[in-house]
């Protein structure tokens, strides 16, 4: 029972960091806890002595601490919704423009939520300040301090408002969403290929004869292993546990799913599936092929007759192709013990047969016809064959990628002289 709370409370907090209103709730819950905070300091002695000290930090008029108040809340409740509206204008663009799969990293882009949020706070704390201003007959005097600090958190917000329009406008451009999907795929490739040299137990043929199979209670993708949900029972039975499917794949119910080297009970059987993790939404996170899946997206999306932006289609490929090469280093499988060497987990990753099919090929049936794509596409498959790195086995799989895009530039480029050019460059 634990851990299945524990799984979700997980999941609910991921799903809260990605959410645009998670960052401006706690800003304003702030700024409202220090409205209160400077009217009870009002109060003090020392407040009364800076009074007398910095008298110009202190709106002793009424009708002007009204009226700045006001003005402010009016202010503030404008921009925050021409942001907000924006914000709306800018998912709508890259999702209609570029590919819905990149709605989760531009939602949950943190310097966005900040300014919102402090927007936000800035008008809850000025409506706070307002409403005491006017309650019980308070004293002018009582609220002075606060007033000023409401009109420096206006000036504020006036600046972050510029930036905001800058930063918003950079971020729909095409080129730096494609160098941000690039840099937060080859970082994570980067650490899981260090990870996978470093936890590596030394892969030994398991003889899986005698192994159990456990098969996959509901469809969707799978995401990952969370060896924390693991019950004691599991741990102290010293488990093989082979875990099918690569990250990012798509699992069907009744799939096999995990091999397991021993037997056990039914609900060790429920607490291992506990701990996979498959998901529904194929763009939820930042593992596995999730970048690749965007950068091919775009590609194809920048090669429909809507768009016919080849340029667009040309970065994206030469972002893919580095990105290819990371990930066919790695070897089929690797393993890595936890638990202090009582459970060993060998995981599969991704082969390049399944690469070809899932990104290369997508690219190569939309952009056949396009000799200056082809020849992009022809060039990042020839980088991926020339790396040393790269297991014979998997160019092999390069390999035919490469004859059938031969075939489709034989059949599909109609100009023979582009058709000869390219042609030739396959030599």
């Amino acid at each position: 029972m634990f851990k299945s709370v524990l799984k979700l409370v997980k999941v609910l907090y991921s799903r809260v960091l990605l959410s645009i209103a998670f960052y401006p709730v706690l800003i304003s819950f702030g700024f409202c806890l220090l409205a209160f905070v400077i009217l009870e300091l009002e109060s003090l002695a020392l407040a009364k002595k800076l009074k007398e000290n910095i008298p110009y930090l202190f709106i002793e008029d009424y009708e002007t601490a009204r009226a700045i108040l006001t003005t402010l809340i009016g202010g503030i409740l404008s921009l925050t919704v021409f942001s907000f509206t924006m914000v709306m204008v800018v998912l709508s663009q890259a999702s209609s423009n570029f590919s819905p799969r990149l709605l989760p990293s531009l939602v949950s882009n943190k310097r966005h939520q900040l300014i919102l949020g402090v927007y936000i706070g800035t008008l809850l704390y000025c409506i706070i300040i307002l409403i005491v201003l006017g309650a019980n007959d308070i004293e002018t005097h009582s609220v002075g301090f606060p007033t000023m600090l409401a009109a420096i958190s206006g000036i504020f917000c006036t600046g972050l408002f510029v930036y905001f329009i800058h930063s918003i406008s950079v971020s729909i451009q095409i080129q730096n969403i494609i160098d941000n999907i690039f840099r937060s795929s080859s970082k994570y490739l980067d650490v899981d290929f260090e990870d996978s040299r470093t936890l590596n137990v030394g892969l030994q043929e398991f003889r899986t004869d005698d192994f159990e199979t456990i098969y996959a209670q509901k469809s969707g993708y799978y995401r990952g292993f969370d060896d924390a949900l693991l019950s004691d029972s599991l741990i102290d039975n010293c488990h093989v546990f082979e875990i099918l499917p690569y990250v990012g794949c798509h699992v069907w119910e009744g799939m096999p799913l995990i091999m397991a080297q021993n037997s056990f009970s039914n609900e060790d059987m429920k607490n291992l599936l506990l701990c996979i993790n498959i998901s529904t939404n194929r763009s939820d996170r930042k593992e596995g092929i999730d970048g690749f899946i965007k950068l091919m997206e775009i590609t194809v999306k920048a090669m429909s007759p809507g768009i016919n932006d080849p340029g667009t289609a040309i970065d994206a490929i030469n972002r893919l192709a580095p990105l290819l090469v990371k990930i066919l280093r790695f070897p089929p499988k690797t393993s890595h013990s936890i638990k202090d060497g009582k459970i060993i987990i060998v995981r599969n990753n991704i082969t390049a047969k399944e690469l070809m099919r899932t990104i290369m090929q997508p690219i190569r049936l939309y952009a056949k016809q396009d000799s200056s794509v082809v020849i992009a596409l022809l060039d990042a498959l020839k980088f991926i064959m020339r790396d040393a790195k790269v297991s014979k086995e998997n160019k092999e799989d390069v390999k035919k990628e490469l004859e059938a895009l031969k075939v489709d530039v034989k059949a599909n480029i109609e100009n023979n002289y582009d058709r000869e050019m390219v042609l030739a460059m396959f030599e």
